[in-house]
């Protein structure tokens, strides 16, 4: 049995922070706002978005501020 050719890299991340929710247009409208956008590193799929983990409080705190009731996870 042989290898391919190529490989897929396989990363492990410590420390992650993710927005999880639960329908893809409200990913969009939190996106879509500048005071969030500015800590969201990247979109793992439709609805879960990924943040910069020493910025999770504030994350948090502005989700409140904006009307949400955000879970966390620990």
């Amino acid at each position: 049995m042989t290898r391919p050719a190529t490989r897929t890299p396989i990363k492990l991340h410590r420390n992650v922070a993710l927005i999880r929710t639960a329908e893809p247009v409200l990913a969009e409208e939190l996106l879509a706002r500048k005071s969030l956008a500015r800590w969201v590193v990247g979109r793992l799929s439709e609805t879960v978005l990924l943040v910069r983990p020493d910025e999770a409080e504030a994350v948090v705190e502005e989700l409140r501020r904006i009307g949400h009731t955000p879970r966390v996870v620990r």
